[in-house]
C-alpha cells in the first residue's frame, strides 16, 4: 500500500517565493520516490517538462486560475492551452466560486468547459471547487458541473484559503462523482496516516508540499 499511496501523490510548490533551487530540489524528489507528478506554477512548467524528460512517470501538473478562480474564461482558457504547450500533462484549474455561489451554473459549467476544450484531451483536468468556502449543497452543485463539463477529476483545495481537505469533502465529493471521475485531496495532508484516510474515505489522488515525509512516514507543517 505504501508505494501505492506514494504513487498517487502530486508533488507540490506553489509558494510565490519558490526559488529555482527549490524547484529542482523538488524535481529530484518527485525521481527518487516516484510522486505522480510534480505540481508547480506555470512560470515552472517548462523547466519542469525538460528536466523530467527522462522519467515519463512523473507528470507535469501546474494550475490555472490559481489561487482565486476569479479569473475571466478566456484567460483560463488561454492558460491551459499555454500550460500544455509547455509541457505540462495535467491541469488543476480554480472554479469560478462566487458564481457558484450566486446560482450562475451556466456560467461555472462554461468555465470549467473552456479549460477542458482548451486542454483538449492532451491533459487531464482536475477542478478545485475551494471546499472551505461552499457549503454542502454548492460542493455537490460543484462537483456536478465539472461532471458536466468533462473534468476528470474534482479537488477540494488551493491550499490557500481558509481551509484544505477533510474527510468529510472527500466522502461527499465521491459519492457525488460516482467511481469513475477523480477525486483529488489537497491542503493539510502533512501525514502518511492523513493521506491513508483521504484514500479510504475516496481520494485517488493527494497533492501535498509533504510528500518526502508522508513517503518517510513522518509528520510535516506546510499548510499544502
Amino acid at each position: 500500500m505504501t508505494q501505492n499511496l506514494i504513487q498517487m501523490i502530486d508533488h507540490t510548490l506553489l509558494k510565490a517565493d519558490a526559488t529555482r533551487e527549490e524547484v529542482l530540489k523538488m524535481v529530484e524528489e518527485a525521481k527518487q520516490y516516484s510522486f505522480a507528478s510534480v505540481c508547480v506554477n506555470p512560470t515552472w512548467v517548462k523547466t519542469i517538462a525538460e528536466l523530467l524528460t527522462d522519467t515519463p512517470e512523473v507528470k507535469v501538473c501546474t494550475v490555472i486560475g490559481f489561487p482565486l478562480g476569479a479569473s475571466t474564461t478566456e484567460t483560463k482558457a488561454f492558460e491551459a492551452n499555454n500550460a500544455v504547450e509547455n509541457g505540462a500533462h495535467e491541469i488543476d484549474m480554480v472554479i469560478n466560486i462566487a458564481a457558484l455561489k450566486d446560482k450562475q451554473d451556466d456560467v461555472v459549467e462554461r468555465d470549467i468547459r473552456a479549460v477542458v476544450e482548451a486542454a483538449n484531451e492532451r491533459a487531464l483536468v482536475k477542478v478545485i471547487i475551494e471546499t472551505c468556502l461552499l457549503t454542502t449543497e454548492e460542493k455537490v452543485r460543484a462537483c456536478k458541473l465539472a461532471v458536466r463539463a468533462g473534468a476528470d477529476f474534482v479537488k477540494t483545495s488551493t491550499g490557500f484559503s481558509t481551509g484544505g481537505a477533510t474527510i468529510e469533502d472527500i466522502r461527499l465529493m465521491r459519492q457525488t462523482v460516482g467511481p469513475d471521475i477523480g477525486v483529488k485531496a489537497s491542503g493539510g495532508v502533512r501525514s502518511r496516516e492523513d493521506a491513508l484516510a483521504m484514500v479510504e474515505a475516496g481520494a485517488t489522488r493527494i497533492g501535498a508540499s509533504s510528500g518526502v515525509s508522508i513517503a518517510k512516514g513522518q509528520q510535516s507543517f506546510d499548510n499544502y
